[in-house]
């Protein structure tokens, strides 16, 4: 079924929380559904034929790059003794991520070209969660998200925007990826493209299209699709006064208990008591939340939730109303984000292009950066001034006497020292503790206190796109299966890449999971130990037990449309990112600190010749705060 809603029909009850929208694990490499192919390990430094972004299977924490943290974080074991390089760097860098590429950037850009730079990452590729997955199929190349996707433009500070444009993200390109990006692809948050929900029964998911966005919000004809679904006939009835603004559900309280009552309880609570859906209904509010923080509507008050991305603002009496209509007028200017094809994964590509120009020797820029095939083996060169080093965990970071820091890491299973005259921490605060415990005890309780938000997203190769066009819509909310959003991936043309052409052409499903439970907690349960929870779990899944669900939700939408999973994957591959948002604090949990107090503040201190540098350090889990938390660590070492 499928209905039509203009674009100017949707409320502006998302606009707050519209920079933050559609925010934005290797063993084995598949050559057939039913074959697979050892995946090629290469000798230390040695990458010849090494190409991570084709990789299949577990990606993102993969085998090989959490094992040594783990060691040295839960068990305090590192190694005893370690083979000193005869290597001295100006700069060491601990992580290849945003933060870790954009401090090398900044350094290189301040202390000149002749600095020499040693950036170490424990991953087999750079870029940190803005992971690329790529697919080759009938001479075509397809690519996806494995993570972080999107360009946030208005919201950036100077330095940020600079560093941008350092690399060839300018205005002017900006705006030509948003007009070849294609006018139907509801993942950048374009409010004309058709997006859907699909609701399983007996028989297969009730798949509706159209435009699904605005019935949560009550746009014209929203009801009419709510009496479709396939729900009670009394919870049809809630869903269509709270979403339509015919009652306000906190009628009762005055003004001030109203914002009392908005930033003290949680949205689910609300949902249940106030408005009166049945716990079964609430994942059907929650999907767009899942997706958008990584949190359930149990984590975040209905403040937060609403503010965010949430639907029910125009239940919310005159108020909420008026805050609808105001926002509105922003929805066109600030929801439409800008996104690569291989979402994020192309702006590391230009950072590493622009510190090691032979990594990518047939990379000119933006204008070809998709299409452009990396030479790994380049990564770390003895002649080059900047190195990147690969499969690299750090374990020990500390000063020494004679103004140096001593930098321990272990590369493939070998203990290996070299020194520098700094280094920045650019990797998970967490980990900082264990990897320099001389720090203060109360600069490492900061470190420890966020919990970063897990999520997976896979990608899935299929033989062709014709099942999926004919369900009618880019992207699907599916909030009671284990992937909670399904989309294609991005159809972006720009960077010398060319997406799918028509439906005949192969294609990649982009599919979305939060492990965040969607049970009320118990009490005293803190959203901080559920996202440990979540975190745990991902870690415990199998990449077979993603496989076997990936196929199962598939066929379940798509079999009606002559889709067999058996015959029509091709390869799957499944992104797991157990340290992936980082903690933005939350109204339920945490306090209000005083300025220069909050624990990431503290956290960050400049230690000596060490700083810190990672979105941790800023609270906000957005490619623009890892450039900002970078040049500020920059800064703080070349004083």
């Amino acid at each position: 079924m499928s209905y039509k809603i203009t674009r100017r029909d949707l409320v502006g009850g998302i606009a707050i929380g519209a920079g933050g929208l559609l925010l934005g694990g290797c063993n084995k490499k598949s050559t057939s559904p039913t074959e697979t192919a050892a995946r090629p390990t290469p000798h230390s430094r040695n990458y010849s034929g090494y190409y991570p972004p084709t990789e299949t299977g577990m990606r993102g924490s993969h085998e090989g790059s959490y094992e040594v943290a783990h060691a040295l974080s839960w068990r305090g074991e590192k190694p005893s003794a370690y083979r000193s390089l005869d290597e001295h760097y100006d700069l060491a860098v601990v992580g290849a991520g945003m933060s870790g590429l954009a401090a090398a950037h900044f350094f290189q850009k301040k202390m000149g070209p002749d600095a020499r730079i040693l950036i170490l990452d424990n991953h087999d590729d750079f870029g940190g969660h803005a992971k690329r997955n790529e697919f080759h199929q009938d001479g075509r190349m397809m690519v996806s998200l494995g993570g972080a996707q999107n360009i946030e433009w208005l919201s950036y500070s100077d330095e940020a925007a600079q560093l941008m444009s350092d690399i060839g993200l300018n205005e002017d390109f900006l705006d030509l990826m948003a007009e070849r990006t294609a006018a139907d692809l509801a993942l950048v948050g374009n409010l004309d493209a058709n997006n859907g929900v699909a609701l399983p029964g007996e028989a297969g998911h009730t798949m509706v299209s159209g435009n699904w966005n605005n019935v949560m919000f009550g746009a014209d004809g929203y009801d009419d699709v709510i009496a479709s679904l396939p729900l009670p006939e009394d919870e049809k009835r809630k869903l269509t006064a709270f979403w339509g603004g015919k009652q306000d559900f906190l009628d009762e309280l005055s003004m001030s208990e109203k914002w009392d009552y908005i930033n003290s309880v949680s949205y689910n609570q609300y949902l249940i008591d106030k408005v009166g859906l049945l716990p079964s209904t609430l994942p059907i509010l929650n999907a767009i939340i899942l997706h958008l923080s990584g949190m359930s509507g149990w984590n975040l008050t209905v403040g937060e939730a609403i503010l965010g991305g949430g639907s029910g603002i125009k239940s919310m009496g005159w108020f909420g109303k008026a805050t609808a209509k105001i926002g509105g007028a922003f929805l066109d200017s600030l929801l439409y984000t800008r996104m690569f094809p291989d979402g994020n994964a192309s702006v590391a590509r230009l950072l590493v292009r622009h510190l090691i120009p032979e990594a990518a020797p047939d990379a000119t820029g933006p204008e070809n950066i998709v299409a452009a095939r990396f030479n790994y083996d380049a990564l770390d060169r003895e002649d080059h001034r900047v190195r990147l080093r690969l499969n690299s965990t750090v374990v020990g970071v500390r000063e020494l006497p004679s103004s140096k820091v001593e930098v321990d890491y272990v590369e493939r299973g070998e203990a290996k020292r070299v020194t520098a005259s700094h280094c920045i921490m650019a990797c998970y605060n967490g980990l900082i503790p264990d990897i320099c415990p001389e720090m203060p005890e109360t600069q490492k309780e900061g470190l420890r206190y966020g919990v970063k938000t897990p999520f997976v997203y896979a990608n899935v190769q299929l033989r062709d796109g014709e099942a999926f066009s004919q369900a009618g819509a880019t992207l699907f909310q599916c909030p009671y299966d284990p992937f909670q959003w399904v989309s294609c991936a991005p159809t972006v043309s720009v960077g010398g890449y060319e997406p799918p052409r028509d439906p005949s052409d192969p294609m990649v499903m982009f599919m979305m999971h939060s492990p965040m439970s969607q049970d009320a907690p118990d009490a005293g349960v803190s959203v901080r130990d559920q996202l440990r929870s979540a975190r745990t779990q991902i870690y415990s899944t199998r990449f077979e037990d993603y496989e076997q669900k990936i196929r199962a939700q598939l066929q379940s939408m798509l079999g009606q449309y002559g889709f067999n999973h058996a015959s029509d994957i091709q390869a799957i591959t499944v992104n797991r990112i157990p340290h992936g948002y980082a903690y933005p604090y939350v109204k339920l949990d945490d306090p209000d600190w005083e300025p220069g107090q909050a624990p990431h503040e503290i956290g960050r201190a400049q230690f000596g010749r060490i700083s810190v540098a990672n979105t941790d350090s800023e609270a906000v889990p957005l490619m623009d705060a890892a450039f900002d938390a970078a040049y500020r660590a920059v800064e703080e070492q070349t004083v």
